[in-house]
């Protein structure tokens, strides 16, 4: 199977410790997008985001740095996975800086995955955070 990698980045009004907890918590995960989500915040621990739209384990978890992800969305062909990376670095003014890579999104998949991680979480993970603040 033809896949692609998606790399992008954002800069989010939190600290790396309050982006990384948001990710990782189900509760505060399911309040940013409005869809139900169980994570394990343990490294070989499942979850599930997006009423179960987007299912994986936990491969990496760095508190505050890094979550890296064997992830998959259920309209995939069974048992495709692709490598979701999130790195989280201090930006100026108390902001953290978001490096996001996605490796393995089949091809067919590209295009609706590159506009829906913007959609889908960082529009609403900067709006949370204004919120917050």
């Amino acid at each position: 199977m033809s896949t692609k990698t998606i790399h992008q980045s954002v800069v989010l009004r939190a600290s790396p410790k309050e982006v990384y907890n948001t990710l990782i918590d189900s509760k505060k995960h399911a309040q940013f997008t409005s869809a139900k989500a169980k994570i394990s915040k343990k490294v070989g621990g499942s979850f599930s985001c997006y009423d179960n739209y987007i299912t994986g384990v936990n491969l990496e978890l760095i508190d505050g740095k890094k979550i890296i992800q064997a992830w998959r969305c259920s309209t995939w062909p069974k048992d495709i996975y692709s490598i979701v990376i999130f790195k989280l670095s201090k930006a100026k003014q108390g902001k953290t800086k978001l490096e996001f890579t996605q490796i393995g999104v089949p091809t067919g998949d590209y295009k609706e995955k590159l506009s829906g991680w913007k959609t889908h979480y960082w529009k609403p993970l900067k709006a949370i955070f204004i919120k917050r603040r």
